[in-house]
């Protein structure tokens, strides 16, 4: 059973402190987690420190995987790679990591049900540098899901993709961290996408941890008021799912 969890956490750039003693519980595979919060609160900051990217103090704990094994991914923000690579390529170096590029029967097919499952097999063919903001965050998406990590960290991966593509991502997010026993943390602006797709929340306000828990439970009319600055409410649809409800900004 593999297990994350993060112990006073803090990332320093220069003399600003970007983040201060982020610390949660263990967390378990097949648990997906929103990080949420503003904008410059310091989420993209944290996964760069769970990531080995930041420096700064703390420590990261993982626990439970396999010798060999990918044990952490993490996919920012900006996917930009090289253009001179076709979309299947690109996906192909993510799969091999460095190891030889002899391609094997089973990973294409791994490759080919991916690609189909994200929609984007029409694309394979095709240079980077020739696909719009959301193709290539999907090609991003591709290559992080083809490693096959038990952990993966992803930094707003649904921001250039339009309302459906968003639900087809989450969904697919949600399914394969169910089935492969993933931990995944992603950062999310929707907060109903938090509360639809993700198990727990990590509220992040000014560079601190504000609360951490199950979704239904961290978002309420007073994480609205106190971390977004915004009048609301949670309240349950016609299907029973929770959903928030925004009034207006508080001013």
């Amino acid at each position: 059973m593999v297990s994350l969890a993060i112990e006073g956490l803090g990332v320093r750039y220069g003399r600003t402190q970007i983040l201060t003693d982020i610390t949660t519980p263990v967390i378990h595979d097949g648990s997906i987690i929103a990080v949420i919060g503003p904008n410059a609160a310091g989420k993209s900051s944290l996964f760069r420190r769970i990531a080995g990217l930041a420096a700064g103090e703390g420590q990261v704990h993982i626990e439970g995987v396999p010798d060999g094994e990918q044990a952490l991914v993490y996919l920012p923000q900006d996917t930009s790679a090289s253009a001179a690579l076709t979309v299947f390529e690109s996906v192909v170096l993510a799969a091999k990591q460095g190891r030889s590029l002899k391609v094997t029967a089973e990973e294409l097919e791994r490759i080919d049900e991916l690609l189909d499952s994200l929609r984007i097999t029409s694309l394979a063919s095709r240079y980077l540098a020739e696909l719009s903001g959301g193709q290539r965050q999907l090609v991003g998406i591709a290559q992080s899901l083809i490693r096959r990590p038990h952990i993966l960290l992803m930094d707003e991966p649904t921001a250039a993709l339009d309302l459906h593509r968003q639900m087809e991502v989450l969904s697919l997010v949600r399914r394969l961290a169910d089935e492969r026993r993933m931990i995944v943390m992603i950062a999310l602006h929707d907060l109903n996408h938090a509360l639809g797709y993700c198990d727990q929340a990590l509220a992040i306000s000014q560079g601190r941890m504000h609360r951490f828990g199950p979704c239904a439970t961290i978002i309420d009319e007073h994480l609205l008021e106190q971390v977004y600055r915004v009048d609301g409410h949670v309240e349950r649809n016609s299907l029973g799912q929770p959903q928030v409800v925004l009034k207006g900004p508080l001013l």
